[in-house]
């Protein structure tokens, strides 16, 4: 049975109602997103505090984690311990982070939602990032899986302020999280595949937001060869995805796509 650390299921509620004035002035029920502060410690060690919806925030944590290389692998957390009633989460390890300190001083504020942070070297070791070469996705597969994202049940379509992220094989849809940001949504998907031990070499990656250098290198990190976006992509998430070799597409919805890199992976079917 594969190893899994202590979890909590402390999933908080994903909306909430409220009441509105719509343009003819009268007052409409509604339904809004959750956004909760999350205090990560960890080794009792405070590190960040995510804006989150809070759906699904032990898979966010260990994605967050896995996503910075503040651990190595998933046998190394012990638990993994959330308290809305402090809106804090409880990080234990077995291992000790050397050079934490200077990790946690060299700091990025990315263009995420609410503002993404990326610690220590993250952004520097995209070299070393190899991706597999003999999968292949072709535009019939990519429309599937753009039709399936469209029929799939989400809280947007109730609530909006929502990015979502998906992990597909083929046209098949694994994994699906929203959040208010799309970095927590990327890790908690992460943060999934570490726990049900799903490897990315041979999925898609779908994001609502666009693609920025963070969100490219999360996906390659992850190992996973495709990333798709209904939205547009930047030009230094473009340059890592040439970089690392990603086959990168955007503008993606309906029947219409840019691919942008990493065409040896693309067919036209």
């Amino acid at each position: 049975m594969a190893y899994k650390p202590t979890l909590t299921h402390a999933s908080r509620q994903a909306t909430f109602p409220a009441i509105a004035i719509d343009e003819t002035g009268a007052q409409v029920p509604v339904e809004i997103a959750g956004e909760h502060p999350l205090t990560l410690y960890l080794d009792k060690r405070e590190i960040v505090t995510l804006m989150t919806l809070g759906d699904s925030p032990e898979a966010l944590i260990i994605g967050y984690l896995r996503n910075q290389k503040l651990v190595r692998q998933l046998a190394d957390i012990v638990s993994v311990q959330v308290d809305w009633e402090t809106n804090a989460v409880a990080v234990t390890t077995n291992t000790q982070i050397d050079d934490l300190d200077e990790r946690l001083g060299k700091r990025t504020v990315t263009t995420g939602c609410g503002q993404g942070t990326v610690f220590g070297d993250v952004m520097e070791h995209i070299s070393h990032l190899t991706l597999p070469n003999d999968v292949m996705l072709s535009n019939q597969t990519l429309y599937a899986l753009l039709e399936n994202l469209r029929h799939h049940d989400t809280l947007y379509k109730k609530a909006g302020a929502l990015h979502s992220c998906a992990l597909a094989k083929d046209s098949e849809i694994l994994y699906h999280v929203e959040d208010v940001g799309r970095h927590n949504a990327v890790d908690a998907i992460a943060g999934f595949m570490w726990l049900d031990n799903v490897t990315g070499d041979d999925k898609i990656f779908y994001t609502t937001g666009r693609l920025t250098s963070e969100m490219v290198i999360k996906g390659a990190q992850m190992g996973i060869p495709f990333i798709v976006s209904r939205s547009g992509i930047t030009q230094m998430g473009y340059e890592v995805a040439q970089k690392v070799g990603i086959t990168l597409i955007g503008r993606a919805k309906g029947s219409h796509y840019l691919l942008f890199t990493g065409e040896h992976r693309f067919k036209r079917l």
